[in-house]
C-alpha cells in the first residue's frame, strides 16, 4: 500500500503550525550575508533581515543540496512509498530544478516534482490541497493530475513600497524598474503562466494600489466562491484593513487568511509588501473560517 509524503519549500509562506498539522515537510530556501548562510525561517526571522536592512540587504538562493537530500533520506526512512514535491515557481528560482536533480538519486522513492508557477500562498493553497487529497486516500496519479489542473484556480497578485529590491535580487521581470521611478507609481505585480513577475496595472499612489486589490477581489466573488490569503511585510495595518473589507463581501468568500511573508520574500520585496492571493473555491473550501 502506498504512503505519500509532501514536500514543499520555505517560500510557500504556510504558518509553523499548520505546516505541523497538515504533515508537510519544508525544505528552506536560504539567506545569505557576507557573513554566512542562514536557512530561512529556521535560523533567521523576516524580523531579522528589516532589523539588518540600512546595514546590509542580503541575496536568497535555493535550498542547499544537502537539506534536500536529507529531506528525501528522511521521508523513505519513515516508510513513505511516494513523494510528492511542490515547490516555488522555476521562473523565480532554481529550487524546482534542484528537486529534480536529486529526486533522480531515490530509485526506491517513487518521486514526482509540481512547479507550482508561483510562491507564497499561491504556493501554499497546492500544497493544502495535496495534503487534503492524502488524506482522502486519493491515488498517487490522481493527486498529481489534480494540483497540476488547480494552479488555472489561483490568482496572486502584489504591491511594493519600492521596486529597488526586486530590482536588486534580478527578480524584476517584466516589471520595469521604470514604474518605481515615477512618482508615488505603485505596479501591481502578478505572475503569469510562466511563474514569472509581470505588471498587471498600475495605480497612483498605495492608497489606490490596496483599492485596486480589492477590486480583484469584488469582481471576482460577483460570480464564484473564493478563499483567500493576504500576506504582508511590515504593512499590517493595511493588509487587515484590506481583510476587514473582503469580509463584508459576503458568502462567497469561504475564507480569508492574513500572515507574514518568509525571510525569503522579505529580501526581495523589502517593508511595505501586501500580497493577495486568490483561490477559486467554487467546488469546495480548503480551510475553515
Amino acid at each position: 500500500m502506498s504512503k505519500i509524503a509532501i514536500i514543499t519549500d520555505s517560500s510557500c509562506d504556510l504558518p509553523k503550525d499548520l505546516v505541523a498539522r497538515l504533515g508537510v515537510s519544508v525544505v528552506p530556501l536560504r539567506v545569505i550575508y557576507k557573513s554566512g548562510e542562514f536557512r530561512d525561517g529556521i535560523d533567521i526571522e523576516a524580523a531579522d533581515i528589516y532589523e539588518r536592512l540600512e546595514i546590509e540587504v542580503p541575496t536568497t538562493s535555493m535550498p542547499s543540496p544537502e537539506d534536500i537530500y536529507a529531506t528525501f533520506e528522511k521521508v523513505r526512512s519513515e516508510g513513505f512509498t511516494h513523494c510528492l514535491v511542490i515547490s516555488v515557481s522555476s521562473g523565480l528560482s532554481g529550487t524546482y530544478n534542484t528537486f529534480k536533480l536529486i529526486a533522480n538519486e531515490f530509485d526506491d522513492l517513487h518521486i514526482h516534482v509540481i512547479d507550482s508557477k508561483y510562491l507564497s500562498w499561491a504556493l501554499g493553497y497546492q500544497v493544502i490541497e495535496a495534503s487534503k487529497l492524502v488524506r482522502e486516500k486519493l491515488d498517487f496519479g490522481e493527486i498529481v493530475q489534480k494540483i497540476e489542473a488547480m494552479k488555472k484556480q489561483i490568482s496572486a497578485y502584489f504591491v511594493v513600497d519600492t521596486l529597488e529590491y526586486l530590482k536588486a535580487g534580478g527578480r524584476i521581470g517584466r516589471v520595469s524598474a521604470l514604474f518605481g521611478s515615477m512618482l508615488n507609481v505603485k505596479p501591481i505585480i502578478s505572475v503569469d503562466d510562466d511563474g514569472t513577475y509581470f505588471p498587471l496595472t498600475v495605480a497612483r499612489g498605495k492608497k489606490q494600489a490596496m483599492k485596486k486589490l480589492y477590486q480583484l477581489v469584488q469582481e471576482h466573488v460577483d460570480s464564484a466562491k473564493a478563499s483567500i490569503a493576504i500576506v504582508q511585510g511590515r504593512a499590517e495595518k493595511e493588509a487587515e484593513a484590506l481583510a476587514d473589507r473582503i469580509r463584508q463581501l459576503g458568502d462567497n468568500i469561504s475564507d480569508i487568511y492574513v500572515g507574514t511573508v518568509s525571510p525569503a520574500l522579505v529580501v526581495h520585496a523589502g517593508p511595505g509588501l501586501v500580497g493577495l492571493i486568490i483561490k477559486d473555491e467554487s467546488k469546495s473550501p480548503l480551510l475553515s473560517r
